[in-house]
């Protein structure tokens, strides 16, 4: 008898859903049935981590009611990176690019630390409760 074959991985045109089916070569730091956690490959501070769904979810404006427990995995995720890293919530920045404005089509919230040693243009890309840069909660309101 046979065993099947085991199921390949196809690549996908999302970077980070490659990255979650390791196909893409990243320093993961954190993951989880739900949740995979590396860092930003432009970071904006000592600390700059990417938390996303392993799920793939376009962006803040494709969330549903259904997602705000994952969401809120994601936000305490974020903070326990912050601990783990011994780097304040005080002088971190959380948030999400709000479509347009995202690089990447897959939903991440990013964790930065400490938002005080930013330089002056990540200072304007991940403005805090801009246009462009929201915080997780009107995030959450939003769902």
């Amino acid at each position: 008898m046979t065993t099947p074959a085991a199921q390949t991985i196809q690549k996908s045109a999302c970077i980070f859903c490659n990255i979650v089916n390791k196909i893409e070569s990243t320093s993961i730091v954190y993951e989880d049935d739900d949740i995979c956690v590396f860092p930003d490959i432009k970071p904006a501070s000592k600390l700059h981590l990417l938390i996303i769904p392993k799920r793939h979810i376009d962006d803040v404006k494709s969330l549903t009611p259904d997602d705000k427990d994952l969401v809120t995995k994601m936000l305490t995720v974020a903070h326990e990176q912050l601990a783990k890293n011994n780097l304040s919530d005080s002088d971190a920045r959380l948030g999400y690019h709000w479509p347009p404005f995202r690089s990447v089509r897959h939903l991440h919230l990013h964790a930065i630390a400490p938002a005080s040693e930013m330089g002056f243009i990540p200072r304007l890309i991940f403005r805090k409760d801009s246009y462009w840069f929201v915080s997780p909660d009107y995030v959450a309101s939003r769902i």
